[in-house]
């Protein structure tokens, strides 16, 4: 994957009636994508045959990868695994469920120039139920209260972040909460730009009332420490 310079992480769990719309979406882009694009499919566990549809696909198209965990770890393992097996110059991230449309990457790489993240909001077009947006917003609300990172939809499954700083960012449960904040620490420069969202069309939600609030509110205490301790670091010079 050296030789491109966009790899979008997909993070699969138990997506299987999902998988021949992603790989038909993203194919669709790849061929207007205004720069080198592959996507690398990380398949955290999945039970219900998602394993073996993505082999397919990576089988057939050198335009998809994928790595596999041996159980399932979570969606901000899946995250991680990603960043630390990426080698282009950015890395991408979308959900699986096609709320997002990837075609929306061409209006995050428009700023990517100047920022260091640049993030999707989808308030302004969500398409969820009235409690999954409450909820959302309430989260939100609290994540940004702890982070003073200015952001709206910091949840939002649709990014793109120079990869040398993605790497830079330290594993634990939740990260995939806290993606613009943790580029934050790093002195990076961040940007949110509204993007549309749509319904889930197949497969079920992996989040609910309890890890959309009660999660996010006990990761924003990890977060607080993890800013005291946070080491960050410039090289002036090297032999």
């Amino acid at each position: 994957m050296s030789n491109e310079q966009l790899t979008i992480i997909v993070p699969i769990y138990n997506e299987s009636e999902n998988i021949q719309r992603l790989k038909d979406a993203l194919s669709q882009y790849f061929q207007k994508a205004s720069v080198a694009v592959k996507a690398l499919f990380v398949n955290d566990g999945s039970s219900d045959g998602s394993l073996e549809k993505l082999k397919s696909i990576c089988k057939n198209s050198h335009c998809f990868d994928y790595i596999s965990f041996t159980q399932n770890k979570g969606l901000s393992a899946a995250i991680k695994a990603g960043f630390d097996h990426v080698n282009s110059s950015l890395t991408g991230y979308i959900d699986a469920d096609l709320q997002t449309d990837p075609e929306d990457f061409e209006l995050l790489l428009e700023y990517i120039d100047d920022y260091d993240l640049v993030t999707g909001n989808r308030n302004h077009s969500r398409k969820d139920s009235f409690t999954k947006n409450m909820s959302s917003k309430i989260a939100n609300g609290i994540r940004r209260a702890f982070t003073h990172d200015g952001m709206d939809d910091t949840g939002c499954p649709l990014k793109i972040i120079k990869t040398e700083y993605a790497k830079r960012i330290p594993m634990f449960k939740g990260l995939h909460r806290f993606l613009t904040a943790m580029i934050m620490l790093q002195n990076g420069k961040v940007k949110q730009v509204d993007i549309q969202n749509y319904p889930r069309l197949a497969g079920q939600s992996k989040f609910g009332l309890w890890n959309r609030l009660l999660g996010p509110l006990l990761d924003c205490f990890v977060y607080l420490w993890m800013k005291k301790k946070y080491i960050n670091y410039q090289i002036q010079e090297k032999s």
